[in-house]
């Protein structure tokens, strides 16, 4: 166990913003078209956080032209350039999928006050 941990670890991102269910973010991915590559950003909502180490992941949901959209993201992935936080949300739950519901006013997320 401990030999796929220190393999694992080399590939990991050292340093991952503080981000949990709730909070909005801005993920940052480079996108490769032909020879050219670019940085394309999407900003939502994270609805889940699975697994852990090196398989970590977040489904980030926003709703884009009245129809929702859901991008799952490898979090240590090397196509990700960037994760911001924007906003911190204030939730109960470790999954938020009755978002998937909700539209308008009903699909937002209180926003946390420190």
């Amino acid at each position: 166990m401990d030999l796929i941990q220190t393999l694992t670890s080399n590939y990991m991102k050292p340093e991952l913003p503080e981000m949990n269910v709730g909070d909005t973010v801005r993920v940052t991915i480079r996108v490769k078209e032909g020879a050219r590559e670019r940085n394309q950003a999407f900003e939502g909502t994270i609805i889940a956080r699975k697994h852990g180490g090196i398989n970590e992941t977040i489904t980030v949901r926003r709703i884009s032209y009245g129809v929702g959209c859901e991008k799952v993201f490898p979090v240590h992935s090397p196509s990700i350039v960037s994760v911001e936080t924007i906003r911190r949300g204030k939730v109960r739950r470790a999954k938020l999928y009755y978002l998937r519901d909700r539209v308008g006013k009903a699909a937002k997320v209180k926003a946390k006050i420190n």
